[in-house]
């Protein structure tokens, strides 16, 4: 997996906040944001199923935060999670600065551990190296009791945080407020490690992002877009440039990759190119690479359906003959 460009400093971040719906992935985008959370001012929708991104300045920092639904959701039908893990796609390209996965403190029941298991299946190694686990409902968090020994008490929620690095923090939007005599239980003491955390995690992976083959060439699409609106912008703001070479992009994504698998698309976001359950794979040697992927990104670039469904049989094609040329080179050696 490659890295993104190095950046210049610390002042922008682009983080991915993923989680299961109802973990509270909302309330810690008001309490990173400094907001208090209610119905009549909210950074981002409670319970949603829609990706959304907001910017905001925080310490000087300016913070992009892209809210997912709930990506490892069982509710949530597939016809539903798509179009917003492609929305997902377009807003955080050509890559995240740091993905949060935002857990619950609460007894570790089936269903959760089936949450972290898919966690795991989804995120590449790579993309690993760029998350931070942020548990919320901190006030479930037993008196005297720090994060971490609570997650030492759970072997897989433990062995999650080992594969990012050791990174966790904890929140709590509800009671835990300014002036708390626990600094530890304090959100804005929290939100402070929390955002010194991702910068740690920057300069230890040499102040890059992450970054894959598909979010460089959604990102490729999107400047070109760009400089398409910007020829007959008007008195357009490059703000309203933005936002809409990213819906053009995104409407371009829906129609070719309408029939790619969830599963895949999630590989194609976090950097796994083999998740389970996939259909077609073509194993060649020291690699494995999804034959759904080799047609996603084969795919970008055309402008129709008919444009796409070619595109993808031709790369189809061109990968079932370098994994023929592979096996019967194989078979030469035996």
């Amino acid at each position: 997996m490659e890295e993104g460009t190095p950046m210049k400093n610390f002042t922008e971040m682009r983080i991915v906040v993923v989680g299961k719906t109802g973990s509270g992935k909302s309330s810690l985008a008001h309490t990173i944001f400094g907001e208090e959370q209610s119905p009549n001012k909210s950074v981002f929708n409670s319970e949603t199923t829609k990706c959304e991104a907001k910017t905001k300045d925080v310490d000087g920092k300016c913070i992009t935060l892209i809210d997912c639904p709930g990506f490892f959701d069982t509710n949530m039908s597939e016809d539903e999670k798509k179009p917003e893990i492609m929305r997902c796609i377009t807003e955080c390209a050509p890559g995240p600065h740091a993905f949060l996965i935002v857990l619950k403190i609460e007894r570790f029941t089936e269903q959760e551990q089936s949450v972290i298991t898919k966690l795991c299946e989804y995120f590449s190694d790579e993309a690993l190296k760029h998350a931070v686990v942020v548990f919320t409902y901190g006030d479930q968090l037993p008196e005297g009791t720090k994060i971490d020994e609570f997650v030492h008490e759970n072997k897989l929620l433990s062995d999650l945080v080992k594969k990012c690095g050791n990174r966790c923090h904890v929140v709590d939007n509800r009671y835990w407020r300014k002036g708390s005599v626990d600094e530890y239980r304090s959100n804005q003491f929290q939100v402070k490690e929390l955002l010194h955390t991702v910068e740690t995690m920057m300069k230890t992976n040499e102040n890059s992002f992450f970054t894959n083959e598909m979010l460089q060439k959604v990102d490729e699409e999107i400047r070109e877009e760009e400089a398409k609106i910007r020829q007959e912008a008007g008195n357009k703001s490059e703000k309203e440039i933005k936002q809409k070479a990213k819906d053009e992009v995104l409407k371009k994504l829906m129609i070719r990759c309408a029939g790619i698998a969830v599963g895949v698309l999630l590989g194609a976001l976090f950097g796994v190119f083999c998740p389970v359950g996939l259909a077609i794979i073509f194993r060649a040697g020291l690699g494995v690479l999804g034959g759904e992927i080799v047609g996603c990104l084969a795919a970008i670039g055309a402008a129709t359906v008919q444009q796409a469904a070619k595109k993808v049989t031709e790369a189809a094609k061109g990968a079932a003959k370098a994994t023929l040329k592979k096996v019967t080179s194989i078979k030469k050696d035996l």
